[in-house]
């Protein structure tokens, strides 16, 4: 089963760019968007018969937003994490027989860490709301979770230390949520690999130079790390400041 993750930064800005391309050359069984910054009725994508669309609109025109769209018939769908709605869009659970998919678009502490307090109150909540799914059936979460987990995970940690998506209290969350019984199934497969980084910042020449960062991931539910057969990043596949990131698991 091959999953595909990807913050698009406006999908329609994407698709003008070569995204159907690279949709349908990956041919994935569930292709999850973040940052789709668009609402219902704005774009006409076809993806073809095989696959069906579940789309979170934020109330904000132009921003945040997800989709997942899957190969599988999913036996339900939810929006949101507590109620199941969610006014920024940031979130969609599809419930298949066998396990949980969740794509997520974590929010971001803001340059200033104005948003840090509710960043950190999300991450509580989001980890109760995967440990609950957890307790039916294993989960798998993949998106932008706005956090560079460790040293390795960042081009330039000393001097990134305490910004937006580096802070301690951040990386702290991560590792409470690794902790509590998920795995980051790239580092599962690759604990040393170093420059591997899923955003670029559009700065002239950070691309380039590959001064990035890793901050979108698949986690999986612990007992589905044996079943990890690849995790890798596209990081050659151009169209928005995030690169894809795939994820193949094997059959159960």
């Amino acid at each position: 089963m091959k999953l595909v993750s990807w913050n698009v930064n406006g999908l329609r800005a994407c698709v003008n760019k070569g995204f159907l391309d690279y949709f349908r050359a990956i041919d994935a069984d569930m292709f999850c968007l973040q940052e789709t910054k668009l609402q219902a009725g704005q774009i006409d994508l076809v993806l073809g018969e095989d696959y069906q669309t579940y789309w979170n609109y934020a109330l904000k025109k132009g921003y945040s937003g997800t989709a997942v769209f899957t190969k599988m018939q999913p036996l339900s769908v939810r929006y949101g994490l507590e109620e199941n709605a969610e006014p920024e869009g940031r979130i969609i659970t599809l419930e298949f027989d066998k396990f949980y998919l969740v794509t997520v678009y974590t929010p971001n502490a803001k340059r200033d860490l104005s948003r840090l307090p509710y960043r950190l109150d999300w991450e509580d909540r989001f980890r109760a709301y995967l440990l609950a799914l957890d307790a039916t059936k294993p989960v798998i979460a993949c998106g932008d979770l706005n956090v560079a987990h460790e040293e390795i995970d960042i081009k330039n940690a000393k001097s990134n230390r305490g910004n937006s998506g580096f802070t301690d209290e951040e990386r702290a969350k991560m590792t409470q949520l690794l902790q509590s019984g998920f795995v980051d199934s790239f580092r599962s497969l690759y604990p040393d690999r170093t420059d591997a980084y899923t955003w670029w910042s559009n700065m002239p020449r950070v691309r380039e130079r590959n001064i990035g960062w890793r901050i979108d991931y698949f986690l999986v539910s612990n007992r589905l790390r044996d079943r990890i057969v690849d995790a890798r990043i596209d990081a050659h596949v151009m169209g928005s400041d995030h690169c894809p990131i795939i994820l193949e698991l094997a059959e159960w």
